[in-house]
């Protein structure tokens, strides 16, 4: 179905957010599956279908195509936490926004986080696209994360980016795919034994 602002460009312009989004859809593919530095631009065209010279087109580096999948992420997690109910408790929402990472890890589409020693780190610090939206997302944590805190439901004596940047690492859990390669249990419950162990603990 197109969004309603899809719906007001040219068939032209359609046809380019189409091939835009395909493109990024096969990145986050090769980025979930083997991480920023092991991906060719070969491999992205050859995955959408399209000559290499067409694929730079639309994006000039690996490095700016990457910070667009990133992005694109960032703002579908956006989207995710402003579809939650208002009234809905801060854990209760922190939790959903977890759970909808991991099942769209385990969905495989879902980017490895970069690691600090990656040159694609760089490349999405240089993105203001990205930045804008981690930053909106960043936000909107921090804040479930410090009502969840001031009513109790989390630990007030862990530091907020303590909570915030286990709650990103719990994206690309490798919990995940271990469980699901064991193949004893389902998606959902792999999704609810790793809320419980984030939100709750190990302990008896």
């Amino acid at each position: 179905m197109l969004s309603a602002e899809t719906k007001k460009l040219t068939f032209k312009q359609q046809q380019l957010v189409f091939r835009e989004n395909a493109i990024l859809d096969a990145v986050n593919g090769l980025l979930a599956k083997k991480g920023f530095d092991l991906m060719t631009m070969d491999e992205v065209a050859a995955e959408v279908g399209i000559a290499k010279a067409s694929l730079y087109k639309h994006f000039e580096s690996k490095e700016i195509l990457s910070a667009a999948s990133m992005t694109r992420l960032m703002e579908q997690t956006i989207a995710v936490a402003l579809s939650l109910p208002e009234a809905l408790p801060p854990m209760d929402k922190l939790k959903a926004i977890v759970s909808w990472a991991i099942r769209t890890h385990l969905g495989g589409t879902m980017p490895r986080l970069p690691s600090t020693r990656s040159s694609i780190q760089q490349a999405l610090l240089a993105y203001p696209p990205y930045i804008e939206k981690l930053s909106a997302l960043t936000e909107r944590l921090g804040t479930w994360i410090e009502q969840a805190q001031a009513d109790g439901t989390l630990s007030r004596t862990l530091p907020g980016e303590v909570i915030l940047y286990t709650i990103f690492a719990r994206s690309c859990d490798p919990v995940a795919d271990f469980l699901k390669m064991g193949g004893a249990f389902t998606d959902d419950e792999i999704i609810d034994l790793l809320i419980r162990t984030c939100f709750e603990g190990m302990t008896g």
